[in-house]
């Protein structure tokens, strides 16, 4: 046991209020919603496979992505008993070495449901829950060095759900390679949305010695390659789209694209100030974007 854990509560069990805090609800849309575009570009119709799908999300969601919360939390508890001592685990209403079990409890139930969906969604489960854990657990600890912590949170809210969501359509079959290329440019875009969150941290991360992007090249340089690395993924997909003859969802992209740069420029003039407001803002444009790919993959993915 923890020396902090000594000072806590004395509480035998979390409350189930506790836990669902722990899992943090609000950060499941960004990997469902991507889920939600693997589905579409599938081409599959919902209605013969609710079943399925019900399970996917679920998976996606308040499974795999909750697992990483609980995860992340657990091996941050002592930093949080400084900055956030209000949060489940340093303020004892996840007491013990519970926040360690429930990680480990949610691991082993996300991969018995990914089983459950086919070969193609297990491995993209495993993926995803090993990216997870070395993103926040010792000897890795991704998330010290932002190249590596935001490719793998990129990997995992864009990338994964949505080859798990075409290949839980598909019945477990592997889905077509365009839809691995999509949800990669999608993923490495994602990146750049990652660098957003780190501005509002700039000062506690000097402090603590993280290397986030703007701790390590500056605010403002920070700000310019997330744009370039969210902006020149899209374009990728725009080139796809325009290739694969599908006029409508090109003009919508290009649509979301151009938005993006009008509201990358007021983001670049004070990113400290404008990181919350682009990360409403940009972010809205870039998953409408993703939504719209998916509709068109529909007609080019077999």
């Amino acid at each position: 046991m923890d020396v902090s854990d000594s000072q806590l509560p004395k509480v035998t069990f979390p409350s189930p209020s506790a836990v669902l805090e722990l899992f943090k609800p609000i950060t499941w849309f960004p990997p469902m919603w991507a889920f939600a575009c693997g589905v579409v570009s599938s081409g599959m119709s919902v209605s013969e496979h609710w079943v399925t799908l019900l399970l996917g999300v679920l998976l996606t969601g308040p499974l795999v992505c909750a697992t990483s919360q609980a995860v992340n939390d657990w091996f941050d508890r002592h930093v949080d008993a400084i900055n956030e001592p209000n949060r489940p685990i340093p303020s004892g209403r996840v007491p013990g070495r519970w926040g360690l079990y429930i990680g480990i409890i949610w691991s082993i139930v996300s991969l018995i449901v990914a089983s459950i969906l086919g070969s193609t969604v297990l491995l993209a489960a495993i993926v995803g829950l090993a990216l997870a854990w070395a993103y926040s657990a010792p000897p890795f600890r991704l998330k010290q060095n932002a190249w590596y912590g935001s490719a793998a949170c990129g990997a995992c809210y864009e990338g994964l759900p949505w080859i798990t969501g075409a290949a839980v359509m598909l019945a477990g079959s592997v889905p077509d390679a365009r839809i691995f290329l999509i949800a990669f440019l999608y993923s490495v875009g994602a990146h750049g949305i990652m660098t957003l969150n780190d501005f509002k941290a700039v000062e506690g991360d000097t402090a603590l010695g993280l290397k986030s992007l703007p701790v390590m090249m500056g605010s403002d340089k920070a700000a310019r390659f997330a744009c370039l690395v969210m902006a020149l993924p899209q374009l990728v997909v725009l080139g796809c789209l325009v290739f694969w003859q599908q006029p409508i969802a090109a003009a919508v992209v290009t649509i979301v694209i151009v938005l993006q740069l009008v509201c990358m420029r007021r983001f670049i003039t004070d990113p400290l100030k404008y990181a919350p407001w682009y990360n409403a803002t940009g972010v809205t444009l870039y998953v409408l974007g993703m939504m719209a790919t998916a509709v068109a993959l529909r007609s080019v993915a077999v």
